[in-house]
């Protein structure tokens, strides 16, 4: 072999440097690519509780759990079942909890904006707005369409690591659940109230996933909130649901209802098609 001369050495040696950096940034991207988009989902969801005390310890303020929102658009405004709400009745105010990119989550006060206890949706805004301070959150569109049978569906949902002992500054863990539709049901959701719509999911609902959203799994959209377990007796529900799972089915509210709620408002919200140009939809 011929000897390559010193210069066109150090140029090689040079060029396959570079050549391996470039190559260790590309892996690096396509590793941290589905991670990203997991994050991102999960920054939409924060947990809606209850402060205990009014100083923080060493792991920050400890809090009462009792259910899960989401941001719908980037004015920190959030959509939750009503029923998480009954706790605050008497005068107590409901708080989130929101990460932060390089600190620990912080709560932060949720004023209550609009309830509509027959459909059991509600509409909180944080304050101050996460979206303009430091934390780590994002939005979720909401499904223009109903959710249809058999569409394969992802609730997402976080929760505290002690139950028994929450503080704020500890980070939640998340839970993902995934199945499909089984049936829509009519049911009251409020003892005096008119029979409204929930579907059905394929997986089971636990204690705390309540006003999570149930978000279709193609479009990532927000199809529905979770109500709870399903625990009347329904032919057709129950059949199909034991060939899929031996557990209850989660029952879910439709997002038609809390988009109903919005619209009464004169809330902005954003839909999957136009989520990347950042324009909300009135």
């Amino acid at each position: 072999m011929r000897q390559m001369p010193e210069h066109n050495t150090r140029r090689a040696a040079w060029f396959l440097a570079l050549l391996a950096c470039l190559l260790c940034c590309l892996g690096a991207a396509v590793a941290s690519e589905e991670p990203a988009e997991n994050t991102s989902l999960s920054a939409a969801v924060c947990p809606i509780v209850y402060q205990l005390g009014q100083a923080p310890a060493s792991r920050g303020y400890r809090y009462s759990f009792f259910g899960n929102g989401f941001f719908i658009n980037e004015e920190g405004y959030v959509l939750t079942v009503a029923h998480v709400l009954e706790t605050f009745r008497g005068g107590g105010q409901p708080y989130i909890l929101v990460s932060r990119p390089d600190s620990p989550p912080q709560l932060l006060r949720a004023d209550v904006i609009a309830v509509d206890k027959e459909h059991d949706v509600a509409i909180l805004r944080a304050t101050p707005n996460p979206f303009v301070g430091k934390h780590k959150v994002t939005f979720l569109p909401l499904a223009s369409e109903s959710a249809v049978l058999g569409q394969h569906v992802i609730a997402l949902s976080l929760h505290p690591q002690t139950p028994q002992n929450a503080r704020s500054f500890q980070a939640p863990q998340e839970d993902r659940s995934s199945g499909e539709v089984l049936s829509y049901e009519s049911t009251k959701l409020e003892k005096s109230a008119p029979a409204a719509d929930v579907f059905l999911l394929s997986h089971p609902v636990t204690l705390g996933q309540s006003g999570s959203p149930v978000l279709a799994q193609d479009s990532q959209a927000v199809v529905g909130l979770i109500e709870g377990r399903w625990l009347r007796s329904s032919g057709l529900s129950i059949t199909k649901a034991s060939s899929r799972s031996a557990s209850v089915p989660g029952a879910a509210i439709p997002i038609r209802y809390a988009i109903a709620l919005l619209q009464s408002q004169s809330i902005a919200w954003h839909t999957p098609q136009i989520r990347a140009a950042s324009s909300p939809t009135p």
